[in-house]
């Protein structure tokens, strides 16, 4: 076969390979001719790089939130614990707290926890919390979750508001934080909050 028929088969092939790809509208390589290859694809659109999912957020995802600290101190106003299960160590107790927060987070806030408690008077506790009053310039309630423990009389703690409990001003309200004290005395709280 000479060069001439040979070159006529080979764009016969390229043309045929193309209208293909043209039909199934997928981006194919097209086979090496000499040294260059090509890319052929139905319509003009930009055909995406691989880094492109670095800058550009997944459909439906939202970008980062802007987020407020708050600080407050907690002071406890009345306390109350009570047992219900002493069978086996550590002793399960109810507690009962009214408190009140001053700072950027004020108002009054009754909390309720389950206690499991040690010989050596260290403790875990679950808890939830309903806040009223202000946060920021804002004003309403909220709840909030915690998970706390005690060592040597000091608590550290790790809270949330719980997604829906905002009213008021406060609807929308999500966050999360913690506190740090003297068991029953009064703590130190951080509140990072932003609206959905």
């Amino acid at each position: 076969m000479s060069f001439r028929s040979t070159a006529k088969v080979a764009i016969i092939s390229l043309s045929l390979w193309q209208a293909a790809s043209a039909q199934s509208g997928e981006a194919t390589n097209a086979p090496v001719l000499g040294n260059a290859a090509v890319t052929w694809r139905q319509s003009n659109e930009r055909v995406p790089q691989m880094n492109d999912h670095a800058s550009t957020p997944a459909i439906g995802q939202a970008g980062p939130r802007q987020r407020t600290r708050a600080k407050a101190k907690i002071t406890v106003q009345s306390s109350d614990a009570q047992s219900y299960d002493q069978t086996a160590g550590p002793a399960l107790l109810e507690v009962r707290l009214s408190e009140t927060f001053t700072g950027d987070i004020d108002g009054q806030s009754p909390a309720w926890a389950l206690q499991a408690l040690r010989e050596d008077r260290s403790a875990s506790l679950v808890s939830l919390q309903r806040f009223r009053g202000r946060l920021g310039a804002r004003e309403g309630t909220f709840v909030l979750q915690g998970s706390e423990t005690v060592e040597n009389g000091r608590i550290r703690a790790t809270w949330f508001v719980v997604p829906g409990s905002g009213t008021g001003d406060l609807s929308g309200l999500r966050g999360e934080g913690g506190f740090e004290g003297d068991f029953g005395k009064g703590s130190e709280a951080t509140l990072d909050y932003w609206f959905e």
